[in-house]
């Protein structure tokens, strides 16, 4: 929201109407869009979860995470078995939905709790190992306990229509947009508050130089438990949102690829920057799609078109990173910020009143002053 709209409201509250603004802009647009659009719109909201959380852990905090994907699938096995118990108990609709939802944060944050203790005595590789570990172990996780996690199969959840009173106005998918972008809005505007605040500041001391931040009384350990808790939990809401749209999970879906995707996502919109982590959702979404399409248009043969979906889509994504990193360091986040300073810059240059202009002749010499006119007299001494 520009400076000169409501610009008495500064800080928290000016964030809490900007969020706000945003989310009914947001839920306006799904009437503008087909039902496929507004899919793919609930699906960049739940991705934008995971993305503003990873992005909040690794530009402010400095802790890099691997397995963000895991986290994402606490969430989304969280929900999906708490709804799946609330449907034989005879709870449906929105109850069953809010309750499995706090569910899936909970179980979320408490394995972000776990790893962020880890994280509090580990550092660079070995707190990335942790995490990639995490991931990696997922699909043996679910087999050795199929009879909860339904091994490679997953979970299904039972259907999730619209409500009774918006049946006659929106369709299924544009319902599951809403639901998208309002649990959306309020996980990340809440990380954008922890941004602006107090432990926001600290986690930037902390990145910055954990040493010089405990020697000036800050508690490095508790604010790097405290990342990964507020990161996890807004990741496991992401994992539920995806669960609630797709109205399934399973750990084909969290692989070691998709975690490290999330990574790329959050470096080419810019590390530590909420709308580059929006901006990384919307790429992680409509990439694969658009590289689907491309391939689609040309007549090739099936088993290269296979080969094609399959790896063009990584290949695609490693040289974006490569370009982003080498031409804007910051990301793209990070760029639109240095076109912006650019532009404020020259419009104050163009308000700036003209100098006036100096005088261009020639000083005239000096004259020097007749003896008659000299204030010593110059009779001769007696």
């Amino acid at each position: 929201m520009s400076p000169r709209i409501l610009p008495g409201l500064t800080g928290t509250p000016r964030l809490l109407v900007t969020a706000a603004a945003l989310t009914v802009l947001a839920i306006g647009g799904t009437f503008l869009l087909d039902p496929y659009r507004n899919y793919q719109l609930a699906l960049v909201a739940a991705y934008f979860c995971a993305t503003a959380g990873l992005t909040l852990l690794i530009g402010l905090s400095g802790q890099l995470s691997l397995g963000h994907a895991a986290l994402m699938a606490a969430g989304g096995y969280g929900y999906a078995l708490t709804a799946n118990a609330l449907t034989e108990s005879g709870i449906d609709g929105v109850p069953r939905f809010l309750v499995s939802l706090v569910v899936a944060v909970v179980a979320a944050g408490l394995l972000g709790l776990l790893l962020g203790l880890a994280g509090a005595r580990l550092s660079g590789p070995y707190l990335a190992g942790v995490t990639l570990a995490l991931v990696i172990a997922l699909p043996a996780i679910t087999s050795v306990f199929s009879g909860v996690f339904r091994g490679d199969q997953g979970v299904q959840i039972a259907y999730d229509g619209v409500p009774e009173a918006l049946r006659l106005i929106i369709a299924v998918e544009q319902w599951q947009a809403w639901v998208a972008i309002l649990v959306t809005a309020i996980v990340v505007t809440g990380l954008a508050v922890i941004r602006r605040g107090r432990l926001g500041l600290r986690m930037r001391a902390v990145h910055g130089d954990e040493t010089s931040a405990r020697l000036n009384g800050v508690p490095a350990g508790r604010v790097k438990v405290a990342a990964f808790t507020a990161s996890a939990v807004s990741a496991g809401a992401g994992g539920a949102i995806l669960c609630f749209v797709t109205q399934s999970v399973s750990p084909g879906a969290y692989t070691l690829a998709f975690s490290l995707l999330l990574v790329v996502a959050v470096v080419v919109g810019g590390l530590g920057s909420i709308g580059g982590a929006a901006v990384g959702a919307v790429v992680v979404v409509l990439l694969p799609w658009l590289i689907g399409t491309a391939i689609g248009a040309f007549d090739l043969p099936t088993e290269l078109e296979q080969r094609l979906s399959g790896n063009l889509g990584v290949l695609v994504f490693g040289a974006l990173l490569i370009v982003v990193t080498a031409v804007w360091p910051g990301g793209l986040a990070g760029a639109l910020r240095r076109r912006r300073r650019r532009e404020n810059r020259m419009l104050r240059a163009d308000q700036m009143p003209p100098a006036e202009p100096r005088d261009s002749r020639p000083a005239e010499p000096a004259i020097p002053a007749s003896p008659a006119s000299h204030p010593i007299s110059t009779e001769p001494e007696r």
